[in-house]
């Protein structure tokens, strides 16, 4: 590049909570600003943004749908010729290839969020799974493709032949500064149980439920996000008779304090991209318990480390009281199992790394 700063453009949908909203916001404003130039688009509007990007140039659209989006981004793209344009989630990585055909200069970069072979079990109308069809000719127009997890990339080669050298596995990174949990389990008070994340069917808040409603110890169960089977998870809880044993918290801008009080993070989804709230939980030194699901998930928890991996509800019901009352837990130890692989530098590099490798091909 002859010494002069790679340009490159990132597309999120919005700025609320989210995975993909963290992880991009945070790559684009700590990747090396001496070799780089971030821009970042956001679709949405400025008013709901909840991460900070200060130090980039940042543009927000005002639009209520990816799609709308078309035209001003192709105006931006136009203006700012970047060496390369990111997509932060599927939808966002379909909109940029319809794009590339205009931009033959510019490199096209997907990030993917999940597996496809399984979240579109859930959630998805007849007329989103149609969406999922268009796969094999919106990967063929990227040049390189983001997955959080090693599953995720072996899913993508398997299921759509693409070659390893357009698949790059880097994980998500730990940021922000986080506390560490300093607070040993009491045993004589009821246990601090905590779930974070979408209120939807693949996050399998209900099974948790069921499995809660058997156990036969004191406990108080956090759950923290919002989304379209709300009002499911808490009649559900009405009818097992959790009701005055549960907390829900529909957002927070200080999950790590959460987490931080907690005894044990729960997740019972049944897929997962690269779960953040759980890998947060074990940087705080909170340990997890979580189902065996296709993702990232297997590539953070250590069983008797950091956590534990259960196998069906049975084995989550005998992994919990484990955890609970039968494992010694070292905040410490937790710390390190998650920091040493996904600490924020080591993530951040691997970007770069990607970014200029990308260029020379």
């Amino acid at each position: 590049m002859n010494n002069k700063r790679i340009k490159i453009l990132f597309v999120l949908p919005s700025l609320k909570a989210g995975g993909a909203e963290r992880v991009i916001s945070f790559i684009a404003s700590n990747i090396d600003k001496s070799k780089f130039e971030s821009i970042l688009v956001i679709v949405g509007n400025e008013k709901d943004a909840v991460y900070q990007t200060e130090g980039i140039e940042v543009h927000f659209l005002g639009l209520s749908r990816v799609m709308k989006s078309i035209k001003p981004l192709f105006k931006l793209m136009k203006d700012k010729q970047p060496h390369i344009a990111v997509g932060s989630i599927a939808h966002v990585n379909r909109v940029l290839t319809m794009l590339s055909v205009y931009f033959r200069s510019t490199k096209f970069v997907g990030r993917e969020a999940s597996l496809d072979r399984v979240i579109t079990q859930y959630n998805y109308t007849k007329r989103r799974i149609k969406y999922w069809k268009f796969y094999k000719n919106y990967y063929k127009h990227l040049d390189k493709i983001i997955c959080q997890s090693k599953e995720m990339a072996d899913n993508l080669h398997d299921r759509y032949s693409i070659p390893d050298e357009k698949l790059s596995v880097i994980n998500n990174p730990i940021s922000g500064n986080l506390p560490e949990r300093t607070l040993p389990i009491n045993a004589s008070e009821p246990r601090k149980l905590i779930t974070i994340g979408r209120l939807s069917e693949e996050k399998g808040h209900k099974r948790l439920l069921k499995i809660l409603s058997k156990v036969d110890f004191k406990f108080h169960y956090t759950i923290i996000g919002k989304g379209p089977i709300e009002a499911e998870i808490k009649a559900l809880a009405k009818e097992l008779q959790l009701e005055a044993h549960i907390t829900y918290v529909n957002y927070t801008d200080n999950v790590a304090k959460y987490l931080s009080e907690n005894d044990i993070f729960l997740q019972g989804s049944f897929v997962e991209g690269f779960p953040n709230s759980l890998l947060e939980s074990c940087a705080v030194g909170t340990p997890v318990l979580a189902f065996r699901a296709p993702g990232g998930t297997q590539e953070i928890v250590e069983p008797k480390v950091n956590g534990f991996i259960a196998e069906d509800e049975a084995d989550f019901s005998q992994k919990l009281t484990q955890a609970l009352f039968e494992t010694s837990w070292d905040a410490e130890t937790i710390r390190h199992s998650v920091y040493s692989k996904f600490n924020s530098e080591r993530i951040v590099s691997k970007y770069e790394t990607m970014f200029q490798n990308l260029l020379k091909s």
